[in-house]
């Protein structure tokens, strides 16, 4: 036995796990997160091309540091301070939408769910859904081209100070008379904050998405953008094709039928839900009256 232990030690030490506590646990969980959102950002903006182009200077570097090839050692740490700081003002709207994605992140509410049976109070009534799917899908029958843009926890004011001052309840007309052709308010997207239309012709972003196809014209870009740079979510209705699309967090969700858009729309709602906890102490309490009184 003693042999075994012997032979163990001297060759297969080294597989050994280290003494860890629940400190480097929530460390290394902590390091793999972070780690896997900046892998996830670099698959999902221009730092994926940025990637594999440094990964070929790295390889340059390599064959220079095999063949000691000192001028262009030379150059290389010369210009790496320099590269850095260019780096980040090439990709900085890139590293900003990262920085307000991980922001957008609830982790707290995520992790203390106190009561899970209420949520917070509704943005919108059923009424306002109800509106809206209508007015998208009765442009669409027409082919009239519409951009909604719904606000929900960042604000979409230096997007309101762009367009015409309406604050209206929302109806379907409204939003039809707003995106008729040739009518003052047409051009340009409407935003919804709760249960009114806040401003009209309104400019958004237009978003550098690649992937996107050619198809899409200015206003998909736009509802893309918009939804890039906050947590809104943007409802199209195609001039062209008379189709209605949503656009949400960078995602663009095309073809929707009614159902499917009052689904997305009501998910944004969040919709006050009546404490389960209550509701069933009342009904016990109900049943107890109705027993008492036989």
């Amino acid at each position: 036995m003693e042999f075994f232990k012997t032979f163990y030690e001297h060759n297969f030490e080294w597989l050994s796990m280290p003494n860890m506590n629940i400190i480097d646990i929530v460390e290394i969980a902590i390091i793999a997160f972070f780690v896997y959102q900046i892998l996830l950002w670099i698959k999902n903006s221009k730092a994926w091309f940025l990637l594999k182009g440094i990964i070929v200077i790295l390889v340059f570097v390599l064959i220079a540091v095999i063949f000691e090839m000192n001028t262009i050692l030379w150059i290389v740490k010369s210009i790496l301070g320099i590269a850095v700081t260019a780096v980040a003002v090439v990709f900085q709207p890139e590293l900003r939408r990262a920085l307000e994605q991980l922001g957008r992140k609830n982790f707290i509410a995520a992790i203390f769910s106190f009561d899970s049976s209420k949520n917070a109070s509704e943005r919108f009534s059923d009424k306002t859904v109800n509106e809206i799917v209508k007015a998208c899908f009765d442009m669409a029958k027409v082919k009239t081209g519409a951009l909604i843009v719904i606000e929900r926890e960042l604000s979409l004011a230096e997007y309101e100070r762009t367009g015409i001052e309406v604050d209206a309840l929302i109806t379907s007309q409204l939003l039809i008379n707003i995106f008729e052709h040739n009518t003052p308010l047409h051009d340009g997207a409407v935003l919804v904050r709760g249960n009114r239309i806040v401003s009209a012709t309104c400019y958004l972003p237009l978003s550098d998405n690649m992937e996107l196809s050619k198809e899409l014209g200015t206003r998909h870009r736009a509802a893309v953008g918009i939804s890039e740079n906050t947590d809104s979510v943007t409802i199209i209705v195609s001039e062209e094709t008379g189709r209605v699309s949503v656009a949400d967090m960078g995602k663009l969700y095309v073809n929707l039928e009614p159902e499917q858009l009052k689904e997305k729309l009501l998910k944004v709602q969040d919709k006050v839900v009546e404490d389960k906890k209550f509701k069933l102490w009342k009904g016990r309490s109900r049943s107890n009256e109705k027993v008492d009184h036989k």
